[in-house]
This record gives C-alpha cells, sequence and structure tokens, in this order.
C-alpha cells in the first residue's frame, strides 16, 4: 500500500477527528468557565423550553449547528460530569437532526443540483422535512419524558467567580489533556480496523448483499434500482451522475430519481454510521451508550425518511 494512500484514508481523517474533539473539549471548557450556555440555548429556545430541555442541550444543540463533533464532545462531557442524565442525552443526540441537516444542507444541495436539477429540490424538501418532524416528535417526547426543571433554566446565574486568562488556559488544558488521550487510545484502533476492513474489500461484500437484495423495489422502474445499487454501495456522487443521466435520457422522472435517492440513502446511512462514526463515538462516549447513540439516531431517521417517503409516493402518483 503506498504511503499517500494511507495517508489520506487514515491519517488525515483521524487528524481531522481529533482536531474537533480537541476544540469540542476546549468550547466544552469555555461554555462551563464563562457562562456561555445561557446565551447559547437561546437559539434553541422555543424547542429547549416546551421540551424542558437543560441549558447544556441548548447549547450543544446551537453549537451542532457548527460542527456536530464538538456538540457531540459537549454533551459526553456534561454527561460524564453528571450534568445531563441519560435519558435527557439520549434524546438531545436525537434532536441534533435539524442542525446536521443544515451543516451539510450547502455540500448536498450545490452537489446535487447540477447532476438532477429541479429533482434536487424536491429530495432536499423531504429530507427537510423529516428533519423538522423529528425534531418536533423529541420536544414533545422530552416534554413527556423529561422531570419539570425545579429551577427556570433561563435567568440564572451561575455564582462561580471570573477565571483570569492564565487560569481558565490552564484548567482547559489540564482537561484537554486528561480526555483526550483516552480518545485517541480507544479511536485510532476502532478506525483502524474499518480502514482496513474497507480496504480488504469487506464493505464492497456487503454492498453486493445489498445489490442482490434491491429485488423489494420490483415496484420502481428498473432503472431506479441502479441508482439505488450506486447510491447504497458507492458514494451519493456515483448515484446522481446515474441518475442525471437517465434523467436527461427521459428514463426517470423526478419523482423516481427522488424516491430511489431516498431509498438509497437509507440503505447506506447504517453503513456510513459504522464507518465514520462509531470510531470517534466509541472514545468521547462509554461504549454501550455509544452503540445506543448510534443505533436509536439511524432507527429515528430512517422512520422518518421513510414516513416522508411514502407519503411523497402515494401523494405524488
Amino acid at each position: 500500500m503506498e504511503l499517500s494512500e494511507l495517508y489520506r484514508g487514515l491519517l488525515l481523517p483521524l487528524s481531522k477527528i481529533f482536531l474537533f474533539i480537541s476544540l469540542g473539549l476546549v468550547l466544552a471548557g469555555l461554555i462551563e468557565e464563562l457562562g456561555w450556555s445561557r446565551a447559547l440555548s437561546r437559539v434553541a429556545a422555543p424547542f429547549i423550553r416546551y421540551g424542558r430541555f437543560s441549558e447544556i442541550a441548548g447549547s450543544s444543540f446551537a453549537l451542532a449547528f457548527v460542527s456536530g463533533v464538538s456538540a457531540n464532545t459537549l454533551l459526553a462531557e456534561a454527561y460524564r460530569e453528571g450534568k445531563i442524565q441519560r435519558r435527557e442525552l439520549l434524546l438531545v443526540h436525537l434532536l441534533h437532526g435539524l442542525p446536521r441537516f443544515f451543516l451539510h444542507l450547502p455540500t448536498v444541495f450545490f452537489m446535487m443540483a447540477p447532476f438532477i436539477k429541479g429533482a434536487a429540490l424536491l429530495y432536499v424538501g423531504l429530507t427537510f422535512t423529516s428533519a423538522l418532524l423529528r425534531t418536533l416528535l423529541i420536544t414533545l417526547a422530552g416534554r413527556l419524558l423529561l422531570p419539570v426543571p425545579a429551577v427556570p433554566h433561563y435567568g440564572r446565574t451561575s455564582g462561580k467567580k471570573p477565571l483570569s486568562f492564565g487560569e481558565l488556559g490552564r484548567k482547559i488544558r489540564r482537561r484537554l489533556q486528561r480526555r483526550l488521550l483516552r480518545i485517541m487510545l480507544i479511536t485510532t484502533p476502532i478506525y483502524g480496523f474499518f480502514f482496513w476492513a474497507n480496504r480488504l474489500g469487506y464493505f464492497a461484500r456487503l454492498s453486493g448483499w445489498v445489490e442482490e437484495h434491491v429485488g423489494f423495489f420490483s415496484w420502481l422502474p428498473p432503472e431506479s434500482i441502479g441508482v439505488i445499487v450506486l447510491v447504497a454501495a458507492t458514494e451519493l456522487t456515483s448515484g446522481l451522475a446515474a441518475a442525471g443521466a437517465l434523467l436527461d435520457g427521459h428514463t426517470l422522472s423526478n419523482r423516481d430519481v427522488v424516491l430511489a435517492l431516498l431509498i438509497g440513502t437509507v440503505i447506506a446511512a447504517p453503513i456510513q454510521a459504522l464507518r465514520h462514526q462509531l470510531p470517534y463515538y466509541a472514545g468521547i462516549f462509554p461504549p454501550r451508550l455509544a452503540g445506543e447513540l448510534i443505533v436509536y439516531s439511524q432507527l429515528f431517521r430512517a422512520a422518518s425518511v421513510i414516513l416522508v417517503g411514502v407519503c411523497y409516493f402515494v401523494f405524488s402518483a
């Protein structure tokens, strides 16, 4: 294997992960010590207040619009220090679906638009609807499952004596040194395992299995199956290229392409989560909790996308 491949496939992604985790740890320290949690949580005030979430949940939700890794690191730190309970952590993590949608929206839309043109608007609209639906349901679940705060979240004062810049820097540096080494020791071998599994063809075999079992989608035009397979088995760009060619040739309609892309992304999401989320989740969360967060978020996302897709299928017929 060439060094350039090792660098692009393993060293560079790990470096980016550790960079964002480090930023997340630093931000968590700043938010805690400087009392920024109330200011950040106001960004998400309607959802946080109605859902009875804590200020740290609001801060994480707001931060997720900028960096999902940093937002999750903030949650992990709060959970480790006993500031939020397990149930709230699970709900808040699911609440990150809406910020995650907006975080990736520019990349996804401007990648799709040249290939599938107007169908990109339909796809983005449907995925936004599913993200908004998840957010509303999780907010309602929080109101039903979380206790009423004994003290209102907003308007409180921390009562902490302000730290000097030197004290703040030393405190954050100690936290970073203590946590980052443990995260690196857990994340690196897991990410390395998935890197080698991919290089040895295990994901290709899994993709082949997906291709063999797409007969379930026989209700779609046969040409749609190719788009589904490409999105699920390779990457979104390949599926978009195929979909664009079929659209230009008037072989598929916008409706067919949108449905194929929705199905393909639902099938591909669990594989992508294992490859990209599990390594760093296992580093910042307890292992069992990391697995639960990934499973719950993938199931909830898939269910919402399927529901929206079925509605679109029925009402656009």
